[in-house]
């Protein structure tokens, strides 16, 4: 709103400040010190936001809410700094609204802010402009800048580049501070990914208000009384959330004032909240705001000294409990932060001392423990300044525990001790202490149990990396070998040098830094398949020797990154707080090690928190007591299970029974079950621990299930409430098991953990579930006000983070230019830098398109000589080649453990797709303004049609640019920079060497880096706090859903991390499958407190626990599951007996060497022979070396590769479809050899894997690859008994199995089963091969070769089938398809198909069909000569030859012969239509009278804009009507295009993108739309002048009239000037062009020479300034002053690119843009507008009409005026069409009121009126001056029609009896109905005849003339309302009363009149027009006019 007083102030509350530039000017205030006056200015209205807030906001921009989330709809009121009423002092900056960048944001709220859209008051610093209301503009960047006004927009500020989430610096002195963007970017919503985005409530920047959103949560505000009091009913859970996640708490504890009772409450609520014990990250949140507050350093003391001078009993009573909350507060908050608060709580310790002293002595009673645990705390205070004058209390991550009894002397109590390793580990030589796991007795106690499991797991993980540090440590030291480390081979750990940390990430989880390390020592690994750096990997970061460490995770694992040598890590909390002094030059060595360190980590904690009085099933895990008891839960009265759920079918069913009497359990035949299966079930519900052993093939899952199903059937017996957990090792176990509970429980499961592959399940995911719609509306309240705010404040962090990143990652993409590294560079050296370099008199370079680029030597014009790209390097840039051929998917061993290791969904690439895609492209749009060398760019191919002429042009270029990027690249990677005191001894940076400028240009973009990264670190830290309070309220969250479970499934690493969620959730059974795969730690920590029923299926023999370190396992037992250990300890268990899978002989190779015994199920005896092979069972044997693989411990063997693949190949030529075949082998190198024997096409179906991943599964044959075969006779894995259990049991029908048997026998285990093999002849150096077809035929294959001789399955025979067509089979003997049904004889087919000997043209295989061969026959029907086929009669075929006939209208007939004559004649005759045109149309068209045809012909009127109509008659109406003009505008607009709107008046604004750009940034609106301006500084800098404007300001330099001394790549001098880009052109090189005589002394040996960048033309200085000069003086015509930019002389290109004649320029472009907004309009004058057609749309009665008429054009109206940004053009439009339609309506009024809608007489009025209302909406329509005119035209006649037509529907009976007058009428009615325009003459005749009419005719509608109804009332003398009319308008009277008595008939139409009763008959009516009466006479109304109705009441 413009203020017309203009001066004063505007209320507002906080300071806005701008960065200060180099020269100590702020952006967005050049124009401040213009105008000292105050801008005063009143906003009306409500405030969009609010929070009520005040301060001094030093801030660029504050961005609130709506501007990320547009969708939501928010209420609130209060102060703050978003769009409300507000106070504010603004400096400079701008304030973003809620509605900038979203407009379709709808939010209320009334506050006070400053700059919302509201009133306002106060000092406002910025320039005295006039305040207009602008119109929101969509897609407007960030830190965009607009005039500062009153009416709550943003205000002048830094300008930066149109990146919307992350604006480009301003190059110099712009780096972003941390304050100044506290308040920018402030988003309010909820995570996407969690739940339905719910609507948030809008807020301003800094703020408390009051409001609720839509989900119900309140806005945060200062905690009262009321609330904290409410609090103290809740959980201590709830509380510990609330608080932490409130500001208000912030607010409340930093009061100025606070009363003693508040104290006490506040005390009270803080204790009960740290009660929590789960949330621990919010507790640390909130003990961290409590410990630096106010409350905390001045209230409590002040209020704890007071409590001595306390007089009030009442509040003297409360003090006992009171000492004790302060204390128990003061105990926590020392606990969690000991060393930042040791001071506070020492001083509070001293004073309660006295407190208590004084009040015991005054008489209040101490509490007995308060002495006690004051003693206690001051305890604790003593030690830890002991340890602060000590040195060693650095952090808050000291702890002090107290030393356990039982820990061996001189070591640490193992919840002391760190999970990560120490520096002391590293550097002394010293081995940890260690027990054993015991294996054969109890354990002394359950401390010592844990102490024995937390230290022996500890030690997996950490000796890898202590031993590996070691190494280095001493290769370092005592190394003469000079191999470099990369090139080492360690053990257990990997080696990668030269790692730095590059820049923070933003994930879910928290902050992760993206690494790089130098990935060319690892050029072999096949990132893929590799076991390196896979999700979750433990990372050992040092640069000193490992004296100083971080350790980190693997966060995200990207194969082409790594390539890249890029990895994403995740930093330990402790190593996080060191981040702060890494620099980006940091150089670390990386060690990585093998071992899984997140499972560890899990575990480990469990394994400290875990209490020993709280270990459960102690009597026996402990103990060994091997007497155990049911259930607790059974062993209550009277329960009874239901086991009818699982007996077998067909059985009877069995009544409920106590499980715990045996006599009353089923049999085996009613369970359907054998002996040791209903056995086990048995133990299973009876026992309070039980252990099932399930050999391979004895259905333990079957049994898990059965047992599963009978306890959740009697789940009333033992639940509570609480859901059964299950427990696997892995995901695919976990999978296989919850669906077979889905068979039988449809609802109530939840899986936690990875991804899941079963589609089954996919509805059960914990993340499915969270996210679904209606999730969050059923949390808690606090959850969800929780989840908003953490969630809000992390998003905040985010912004102000990518803006950090985003620049960093520019950095790292190539070289920066040197206008961002200014403000890093000295005066000195930035002069220098700018200085051009001459040598002998002739610069160095060209053209620069930067100066740091060609200064570095990787400019446009630097040919650096160097060896050319090799093959090899080159295939390396473009990647690897494609392989030939498809081959078979088979999952890579990395994916397969990452799937494993992947718990949440939301842990591992959280990030939307779409999100990252529209980032990246960010910052590759930042990346191409902020580099002056982008090694990421891709060199654009060649084109075709410009390098015909020189084909070597490109090429050599291509490899110029290629060579520049390989320098760069090599430069970049360097770390060595110059000293800072080599960099003062500099003066010329052109002086030093090539290696010495990219050495300081290092030094530079370091300082660049690290000024980035010390802003970015508080908004990390911020981040990351938030990261893990949000994460800690999602396990909340989580917790929810498993609470309404009935199973919970996990992996044994997935329950490790959601202990904690388990210990809330209490589950009272619990069953672990797969148990003996599961370390004794693992399964410790899976279970709480409550769990009283335990269920362990497993098999020992099979898989065991993996342990990283094989001393642990073989020496200290790690590697014995709680499952083996309870069954050697004799703990009672049940094996199953009976295998179900294996044929005996197969089975036979496990009993005796692996399992006593087996039986087999009878089932097994049952399998047919494998087809083609003469044994069931073989073992190849053979003795062809293994290979290894460099990357990682794996080998292969392609020898056994390829026999594998082709006995895989023959088996399928036997008909076995592929998925009955699996492969497997012992080692995952040997995966990728075979999978590059195996093409998809051939082999797709057929599953291989390694054996550890096939551990649970089985198929009918199994091709087992050993691999291992070396001189070393080394086994490896095989000579671990239960993998060779696992790889041997897999198979039912067949097994075949190829290794190095000899080098295996030595292992005796091997030996035995090998022994058993020789016996029955299935071991040998050769498989015989079987041919089915000839059984004499065998093959004897022991290599890939040998099975040529089978090479469709059978053998090397021919098939000679006889088929059934005669022929011979052509295929080699082959098993499949023995009958040939499907096979297709490819031989010509010998069949005669006729009597006149014609054979088949097709394949035998091909039906033959009959005979086609084409004959001449004669046609009998015409006796024609055709073609025709041999097998056709030829009476059935049609003829083909034109027909003869003669239609009946004469023209002859076009068809064939053969075909009936058409009933249509399409002969084309001439036809005169209506219109009188003629044109030719169809004969049958012309002979139709009833259907004319649309006139075509051309309308040809000439337009009131002068050119011709392009209509035809029918189109335009016959002239009527006509279509606009469509001749193309093509004036000069003022932006220099060409006006591409057809024909118009007015040209609206230009439409074509607009081209105006600058050397800083492109313009990407459309030219119509005002432009920004440039705010950089300008660069029109030289030696001579330099411009100290803004780049859109007219520049204060002159052109500098030097020549350039710069020298071309030709070797000549520049021909241009100094300051300007240098020409391309030589005057030696390119004489002719350069001397062509233009301006006139183009010729002269001194001329000097401006190209134009726009058009590359080139001209004479002198010349070319006198030309853009023209237009300055007071002489120049009118032309040249016109406004618009100068054109090129030569081609009228404009001129909008050149620094010589920016000025010019500029003003130019200022002129256009004050042009552009005179046609665009004033934004509140168009919405004033706006607002007025609105208004009249709604309440003008004219215009109602068109609502009750026209409802869709009046509602298409109204919707298109609540649009936004219309410009005036619009408006002028929608007003011109209102005009319109509302005449539309009154006609269409008209019509239905007075005209019958079923006389004919009116249908041509209808008609018109309907045309008139099309041609008004056509989308074409644009209201020209012809369309305007044609359109009122026809109106007035449809108006004289209407008219006429009222008239004769009121005489009817006048007409009739007046021939004359009907004859007079019909002559008007002709007029007006005819189809010709309705022209000026035809008018003034239509006035005429009315005229004359109106005595005849009139218009009252009585059908007499005034006179004659006034002699008729006169002579009636009858009262008014006694007058009615009939329902065709004829009038009667009714006397006496007047009212209505009885019925009577018109005498003119016979319809009924009168009424009874005094009531008229309903379609009768007052005849108002008769006497001007409003009732009748006899009414209600009638009688109340008679009384005053003022008076009355007198």
């Amino acid at each position: 709103m413009a203020n017309p007083r203009g001066g004063g102030q505007q209320r507002g509350r906080g300071g806005f400040f701008g960065p200060q530039s180099r020269g100590g000017s702020v952006p967005g205030q050049r124009q401040a010190s213009r105008s000292p006056n105050r801008v005063r200015g009143r906003g009306g209205g409500r405030g969009e936001g609010g929070g009520r807030g005040g301060g001094d906001r030093r801030s660029g921009s504050t961005n609130s809410q709506r501007e990320r989330w547009p969708d939501e709809n928010a209420q609130g009121g209060g102060r703050g700094g978003g769009d409300g009423r507000g106070r504010g002092d603004r400096r400079s900056g701008s304030t973003h609204s809620q509605r900038e960048r979203w407009p379709d944001a709808n939010a209320q709220g009334r506050g006070r802010g400053g700059g919302g859209d509201g009133r306002g008051r106060g000092p406002w610093r910025g320039e005295n402009k006039p305040h207009v209301h602008r119109p929101v503009i969509r897609g407007r960047p960030i830190n965009a800048s607009l005039p500062l006004r009153a009416f709550g927009r943003p205000g002048y500020g830094i300008t930066h580049q149109n990146f919307a989430n992350y604006p480009v610096p301003a190059p110099v002195n712009s780096i972003y501070h941390p304050a100044d963007q506290q308040a920018s970017g402030s988003t309010q919503g909820e995570e996407p990914q969690r739940g339905r985005v719910e609507a948030m409530r809008g807020r301003g920047g800094h703020g408390r208000g009051r409001g609720r959103g839509r989900d119900g949560t309140p806005d945060v505000r200062k905690l009262g009384y009321k609330m904290l009091e409410g609090l103290l009913e809740k959980e201590a859970s709830e509380v510990a959330i609330t608080l932490s996640s409130s500001s208000g708490l912030k607010n409340l504890l930093e009061e100025d004032t606070m009363k003693s009772d508040l104290v006490l409450l506040i005390c009270q609520v803080l204790c009960k909240a740290f009660q929590s014990r789960i949330d621990r990250k919010n507790v640390l949140h909130l003990a961290r705001v409590v410990k630096d507050s106010k409350f905390f350093c001045y209230f409590l003391p002040h209020h704890v000294t007071g409590m001595m001078s306390e007089y009030q009993q009442a509040r003297r009573d409360q003090y006992p409990q009171h000492l004790s909350n302060i204390i128990s507060l003061l105990t926590d908050v020392l606990n969690m932060f000991p060393h930042s608060s040791v001071l506070s709580v020492s001083m509070l310790v001293a004073l309660l001392k006295q407190s208590i002293n004084q009040l015991r002595a005054s008489g209040v009673r101490i509490l007995d423990s308060t002495d006690e645990d004051l003693e206690r705390v001051q305890g604790l205070v003593d030690h830890l300044q002991e340890k602060s004058r000590e040195g060693t209390l650095r952090s808050d991550n000291y702890s002090f525990l107290a030393d356990d009894e039982d820990a061996p002397p001189g070591e640490e109590d193992f919840r002391r001790m760190s999970i990560y390793p120490t520096t002391e580990e590293f550097h002394h030589d010293q081995r940890p202490f260690l027990r054993p796991n015991i294996m054969s007795q109890s354990f002394p106690n359950a401390r010592i149990y844990l102490d024995t499991h937390f230290r022996l797991l500890r030690e997996d993980f950490v000796r890898p990396l202590r031993e590996g540090v070691r190494d280095i440590l001493r290769i370092q030291h005592n190394d003469n070998t000079g191999v470099p480390l990369e090139k080492r081979r360690f053990d257990d750990i990997r080696v990668y040098r030269d790692t730095r940390l590059i820049l923070p990430l933003c994930t879910s989880m928290g902050i992760a830094y993206k690494v790089q390390f130098d990935p060319r020592p690892l050029k072999f690994v096949r990132w893929e398949n590799s076991k390196r750096l896979l999700y979750g990997s433990l990372v050992c970061l040092s640069m000193d020797n490992f004296e100083t460490f971080l350790f980190a995770t693997v966060a995200d694992r990207d194969p082409k990154q790594l390539t890249q040598g890029q990895v994403n890590l995740c930093f330990s909390s402790e190593s996080r707080a060191r981040m702060a002094t890494v620099q980006p030059s940091d150089s670390f060595l990386m060690i990585e090690t093998t071992a899984y360190f997140e499972a560890y980590r899990y575990v480990l904690e469990g394994l400290q928190e875990q209490d020993e009085n709280d270990v459960p099933f102690q009597r026996y895990i402990v103990e060994c007591n091997t007497n155990v008891d049911p259930p607790a839960y059974l062993r209550e009265e009277g329960r009874s299970y239901d086991l009818s759920c699982i007996m077998a079918e067909g059985k009877e069913k069995i009544p409920p029974f106590n499980p715990l009497t045996p006599h009353a359990w089923p049999d085996e035949e009613t369970m359907g079950l054998d002996e040791s299966q209903l056995q086990a079930l048995k133990l299973a519900l009876t026992n309070e621990l039980t252990i099932i052993q399930g050999p391979p093939g004895t259905g333990k899952t079957h049994v898990g299930l059965k047992i599963a199903q009978a306890l959740l059937e009697n789940h009333q017996a033992w639940s509570h409430g609480r859901p059964m957990l299950v427990v696997c090792y892995t995901n695919h176990a976990l999978d296989q098991f919850l669906e077979g509970i889905h068979g039988f429980l449809k609802k109530g499961i939840v899986r936690v953990g990875g991804r899941s592959n079963s589609e089954t399940l996919k509805s059960f995911g914990l993340r499915e579930l969270t996210r679904a719609q209606n999730f969050r509306k059923g949390l808690p309240q606090h959850l969800r006000k929780a989840h908003h705010e953490i969630y809000t404040e992390m998003e905040a962090a985010e912004e102000l983070l990518k803006r950090q990143t985003a620049q960093l990652e520019c950095s790292l993409r190539g070289v920066l230019k040197e206008d961002f590294l200014e403000r890093f560079i000295s005066d000195q050296h930035w002069d220098s830098l700018c200085l051009q370099p001459v040598f002998d008199g002739f610069e160095s370079v060209g053209k620069k398109p930067s100066m740091i680029a060609e200064w570095l030597g990787i400019g446009s014009n630097v040919f650096l000589l160097g060896p050319q790209l090799t093959g090899a390097e080159v295939a390396d840039e473009n990647g690897a080649p494609l392989e030939d051929e498809e081959l078979i998917d088979i999952e890579e061993e990395a994916d397969l453990i990452q799937r494993e290791r992947i718990l949440v969904d939301g842990d591992h690439r959280d990030k939307d797709h779409q999100k990252l895609k529209q980032e990246e492209k960010n910052i590759a749009a930042m990346a191409d303004l902020m580099l002056a060398l982008n090694l990421n760019d891709i060199e654009p191919q060649p084109d075709q049609g410009h390098n015909q002429t020189n084909p070597e042009e490109w090429q050599v270029q291509g490899h110029q640019k290629k060579k520049r990027k390989q320098m760069a690249r090599k430069e970049l990677r360097k770390t060595s920079v110059l000293s800072e005191d080599q960099e003062k001894h500099i003066s010329d940076v052109w002086s030093l060497s090539l290696k010495d400028r990219w050495r300081l240009y290092r030094l530079w973009i370091l300082r660049y880096r690290t000024a980035l990264r010390t802003k970015a670190l508080e908004a990390e830290q911020v981040y990351q706090d938030a990261a893990d309070r949000l994460n800690e309220i999602r396990r909340r969250e989580d917790l929810c859903v498993l609470q309404q479970a009935l199973v919970v499934g996990m992996t044994t690493t997935g329950a490790a991390k959601y202990r904690q969620a388990l210990q809330e959730l209490r589950p009272r059974l619990v069953i672990v499958e797969e148990a003996a795969e599961v370390l004794e730690a693992h399964t410790i920590t899976t279970l709480s407190q409550a769990c009283q029923h335990l269920i362990l299926i497993g098999d020992h023999q099979q898989l065991r626990p993996s342990a990283t370190v094989y001393d642990l396992a073989k020496n200290f037992n790690l590697e014995v599951s709680m499952f083996e250990r309870l069954v050697r300890v004799n703990f009672p268990y049940v094996r199953l007996n009976y295998q179900h899978r294996m044929r005996p002989c197969i089975a036979r190779l496990l009993t005796p060497h692996i399992y006593e015994t087996l039986e087999n199920h009878p089932s097994v005896l049952e399998y047919d022979n494998v087809k083609g092979l003469l044994t069931n069972m073989f073992f190849v044997e053979h003795s062809q070396r293994e290979e290894e693989i460099k990357d990682g411990r794996s080998h292969q063997n392609p020898h056994e590769a390829e026999f594998v693949v082709k006995l895989c190949h023959y088996l399928l030529n036997q008909e076995y479809k592929p998925s009955q075949i699996t492969i497997l082998t012992t080692y995952t190198g040997q995966l990728h050899c075979l999978r590059k024997l195996m093409p998809s096409p051939t082999f797709s179906g057929v599953k291989v894997h390694v054996v550890d991943k096939y551990q649970g599964e089985e198929n009918d044959i199994i091709i087992l690859s050993l691999v291992r075969s070396n001189s070393q006779r080394r086994v490896g894995f095989l000579n671990i008994s239960n993998r060779v259990c696992v790889a041997l049991s897999r198979a039912k029908m067949g097994l075949y199995c190829i290794g190095n048997m000899d080098m295996l026998s030595s292992v005796t285990l091997w030996s035995n089963i090998l022994n058993t093999l020789r016996e029955n002849g299935q071991v040998g150096p050769a498989l015989t091969l079987s041919c089915q077809n000839h059984p004499d035929k065998q093959i004897q294959a022991s290599c890939g070769n040998d099975f040529k001789g089978a090479p469709e399955g059978g053998c090397d025979q021919p098939c000679q089938y006889r088929l059934d067509c005669g022929h011979v089979c052509t295929r080699m003997c082959h098993p499949y398809d023995a009958e040939h049904k499907n096979y297709k004889c490819m031989k010509d087919c010998p069949k005669v198909l006729c009597e006149l000997n014609h054979k088949c043209t097709k394949r035998c295989y091909q039906e033959c069909g009959k005979c086609r061969i084409l004959l001449d026959k004669i046609i009998p029907s015409c006796q024609h000569n055709q073609k025709v086929p041999c097998h056709q009669d030829p009476e059935t075929f049609e003829c083909k030859e034109r027909c003869q006939k003669t239609l009946q209208c004469g023209h002859p007939c076009k068809a064939t012969c053969g075909v009936s004559c058409p009933s249509q004649c399409m002969a084309g005759v001439q036809m005169q239509l209506k219109c009188g045109h003629i044109q030719e149309e169809p004969c049958y068209i012309s002979r139709d009278h009833k259907k004319e045809p649309n006139c075509r012909t051309k309308c040809g009127t000439t337009l009131k804009c002068g050119h011709a109509c392009p209509g035809n008659c029918h189109g335009c109406y016959q002239g009527r009507l006509h279509r606009g003009c469509t001749h193309k505008c093509q004036k000069a607009l003022v932006c220099s295009h060409q006006c591409r709107e057809p024909c118009v008046r007015d040209c609206p604004p230009c439409s074509s993108p607009c081209e105006n750009r600058c050397i800083h940034s492109i313009c990407k609106k459309s030219c119509g739309q005002s432009c920004a301006p440039c705010n950089e500084p300008c660069e029109w800098q030289c030696p001579h002048y330099s411009c100290t404007k803004l780049c859109h300001e007219p520049c204060d330099r002159p052109p500098c009239l030097v020549p350039c001394n710069n020298t071309l790549p030709c070797g000549h001098r520049c021909i241009g000037l100094c300051g300007d880009p240098c020409p391309k052109k030589c005057r030696i090189c390119d004489k002719d062009e350069v001397t062509e005589i233009f301006f006139g002394d183009e010729d002269e040996p001194d001329a000097c020479f401006i190209q134009l960048e726009d058009c590359k033309h080139l001209f004479e200085t002198k010349g070319m300034d006198q030309y853009i000069g023209l237009d300055e003086g007071q002489g120049a015509e009118l032309d040249q002053r016109a406004i618009r930019l100068k054109d090129c002389p030569r081609c009228r290109t404009p001129i909008r690119r050149n620094l010589r004649y920016g000025t010019h320029i500029n003003r130019s472009l200022a002129a256009i843009e004050m042009v552009k907004k005179k046609i665009n309009g004033e934004p509140a004058i168009i919405k004033q507008q706006q607002e007025v057609l609105s208004l009249q749309l709604l309440e003008q009665s004219n215009l109602r009409n068109m609502r009750k008429h026209i409802p869709e054009e009046f509602a298409s109206l109204q919707e298109t005026l609540k649009t936004k940004d219309l410009s005036l053009q619009q408006l002028w439009h929608l007003e011109n069409l209102m005009s319109f339609l509302e005449r539309i309506g009154k006609l269409k009024e008209m019509r239905i009121e007075h005209m019958t809608p079923l006389l004919g007489i009116y249908k041509p009025f209808s008609l018109k009126l309907e045309e008139a209302l099309t041609f008004l909406l056509d989308r074409t329509q644009r209201f020209s001056d012809q369309q305007v005119a044609d359109l009122e035209r026809e109106l007035k006649r449809l108006s004289y029609l209407a008219e006429l037509n009222v008239r004769c529907k009121m005489s009817q009976l006048k007409l009739q009896m007046n021939v004359a007058l009907g004859t007079e009428v019909q002559q008007l009615r002709d007029i007006l109905e005819d189809t010709l325009p309705f022209s000026e003459g035809l008018e003034r005749t239509v006035k005429k005849m009315f005229t004359e009419l109106d005595t005849k005719l009139p218009r009252s509608g009585l059908g007499i003339t005034d006179e004659e109804r006034v002699m008729i009332l006169k002579a009636m003398e009858l009262n008014k309302g006694h007058w009615y009319k009939c329902p065709n308008g004829h009038v009667y009277a009714i006397g006496d009363c007047g009212g209505a008595m009885e019925e009577s008939k018109c005498p003119d139409c016979s319809a009924t009149i009168g009424g009874a009763n005094h009531n008229l008959i309903q379609d009768n009516a007052v005849a108002s027009e008769m006497d001007g009466a409003q009732h009748a006479a006899w009414s209600d109304a009638a009688n109340m006019a008679n009384f005053d109705l003022i008076n009355f009441g007198d």
